[in-house]
């Protein structure tokens, strides 16, 4: 199975190289900055699960790009989706399976009207990486895995096919009937995390540790939630128990990456992550939703990308 993975930044380039490193088929798709790099000082992990390195990885420019591949990784900032689309275009055959971790629900629209909604399944990763000044992927906590699958089906052949391929290269990995809530629920945590870690500047446990803060984010995570249920896919008790103990554990160090971007000045996904559950809150079948504690996070955000430039 030819698996192609879009960009070999934090996440693409740590799941495909943790495939690489379990003999798999994988192509890196990349711009030429990005190929030279590679080239000159390989593919480099370093893991709380081990370290790999990979000399001259297999890379792709989109130019070069000559046939179809089996399966497509897409793990780019939704902000990136467009030129992304554009570039593995042509590596889109009829029997292509495409695989987005992007953050949200918003991209699976573009892709479907991009490619068929056929081509497009659902996926969520998690996973805590950066890239180093060498560009080598600094995998931060033990923490790493994926699930994926049909939108609104059982487990599918295809699925099993390809679950078969991720097996057995580190990382957790595990197809999905029930993606559609799996990625509803994470919306919940992420939005919740980046929200709130974003619009005090601290981590979790800091925020928990301050007068009102606790109940902050118990409100904002319950607002979000609404959103989700509105939906028809109201986040389970066991999801939201296990979340818990992440946002609400005293001294908690967790952050969202939306805050260490607006911390060192970089772009963040306040419309797909934030602005999309508004559009929702606001246009849902069950009437609109109150959502106060979200549109102060969101004015927050869109002021500081208006300082960007």
């Amino acid at each position: 199975m030819r698996i192609l993975v879009i960009g070999a930044g934090a996440t693409g380039g740590y799941f495909g190289g943790r495939l690489l490193e379990a003999g798999r088929d994988v192509t890196f798709l990349v711009r030429e900055k990005r190929a030279e790099l590679l080239a000159k000082n390989g593919l480099n992990i370093k893991s709380p699960f081990g370290d790999f390195t990979k000399s001259n990885p297999p890379t792709l420019l989109a130019k070069n790009i000559k046939q179809p591949f089996d399966v497509i990784i897409l793990s780019c900032k939704a902000y990136d989706l467009d030129d992304a689309m554009a570039s593995f275009a042509p590596a889109v055959g009829p029997d292509t399976a495409i695989i987005p971790f992007l953050n949200g629900m918003k991209h699976l629209d573009v892709l479907d009207k991009k490619f068929g909604t056929a081509r497009v399944m659902g996926g969520v990763c998690q996973i805590a990486a950066t890239l180093g000044p060498m560009g080598e992927i600094i995998h931060l906590t033990p923490m790493h895995g994926m699930s994926f699958g049909e939108r609104g089906k059982s487990v599918s052949e295809r699925s099993k096919r390809i679950e078969a391929q991720l097996q057995g290269a580190k990382f957790d990995v595990r197809a999905s009937d029930v993606m559609v809530q799996e990625m509803w629920e994470k919306w919940v945590f992420l939005a919740t995390l980046a929200g709130a870690t974003s619009l005090m500047r601290a981590t979790a446990g800091q925020i928990t540790g301050a007068p009102g803060g606790e109940d902050f984010i118990r409100w904002l995570r319950a607002e979000i939630a609404s959103i989700a249920d509105a939906a028809g896919h109201a986040p389970r008790a066991e999801f939201l128990e296990r979340t818990s103990s992440m946002l609400f554990v005293p001294g908690s160090p967790i952050t969202a990456s939306m805050m260490r971007d607006i911390k060192s000045g970089a772009r963040i996904e306040a419309d797909q992550i934030i602005g999309d559950l508004i559009d929702r809150a606001e246009t849902n079948k069950k009437g609109a939703l109150n959502v106060p504690l979200l549109r102060i996070v969101y004015t927050h955000l869109k002021a500081y990308e208006s300082q960007l430039g």
